[in-house]
């Protein structure tokens, strides 16, 4: 089982990979598709998009095994946030990867008396409820950080300067607001990891967003990243 569970996460290394290629290709194709003589070159990125697409779903088998280990692991953190956001991320992304499978089986012909619509759907909620939780996760640890760089003598010392510069009661709200944005920013210089993972889940909460009808947009674009 572990040997298993190393070769999905290695699988999942080459998953984002494959990811950024198939989001690459389909970011030309929207941006090409209006420019004239570019239609042999339009065809080829779609091929690839395609063929990526594929690939990824490949990838993705056994990643519902995979999910539920580490559910059962963040069950076990002492933060009970964390543990409540990464258990149900977790969860929900292995039915979301359950889903997926059986997607995938119906597009190549193994399972054919199913609704593809309703699982496309189930599949939609699980990714939208986890990526939830993955986004909750990110700002409970950008509070944390700022609750530790709030704690730094060096930027306690940089607000206590800014603040003394202006003594103007009219000027309370703009500082304390100056000072909860100078706080924010040196707690995500020092923490660029959770900045690049809570714009990775901002951006993929539109693709659930869209196909749940919450939130349309372009119809075009989000096609390609399936």
């Amino acid at each position: 089982m572990e040997y298993f569970i190393t070769f999905t996460n290695q699988s999942q290394g080459r998953d984002r990979i494959f990811r950024a290629a198939q989001y690459g290709s389909a970011l030309f194709v929207y941006l090409l598709k209006n420019k004239s003589g570019r239609q042999k070159l339009i065809k080829k990125l779609q091929s690839l998009e395609s063929n990526m697409s594929t690939g990824r779903k490949l990838f993705r088998l056994g990643n519902t095994v995979s999910s539920i280990d580490a559910a059962k692991r963040t069950m076990h953190l002492e933060d009970p946030v964390l543990r409540l956001c990464l258990t149900v991320a977790n969860l929900n992304r292995s039915l979301y990867f359950l889903c997926d499978n059986i997607l995938w089986a119906r597009s190549i012909g193994l399972v054919t008396d199913m609704d593809k619509e309703k699982w496309s759907m189930r599949a939609s909620r699980c990714y939208f409820v986890s990526l939830l939780m993955n986004l909750t996760r990110d700002l409970y640890g950008i509070y944390r950080a700022m609750e530790r760089e709030a704690q730094d003598k060096q930027y306690r010392q940089k607000v206590s300067q800014h603040c003394s510069d202006s003594r103007d009661v009219a000027c309370i709200a703009v500082l304390d607001l100056q000072a909860f944005l100078l706080l924010l920013i040196h707690s995500l210089r020092r923490n660029p990891s959770i900045l690049l993972d809570t714009a990775k889940n901002v951006c993929d909460l539109f693709i659930p967003m869209d196909r749940l009808g919450i939130y349309k947009t372009n119809p075009e674009w989000w096609a390609c990243v399936d």
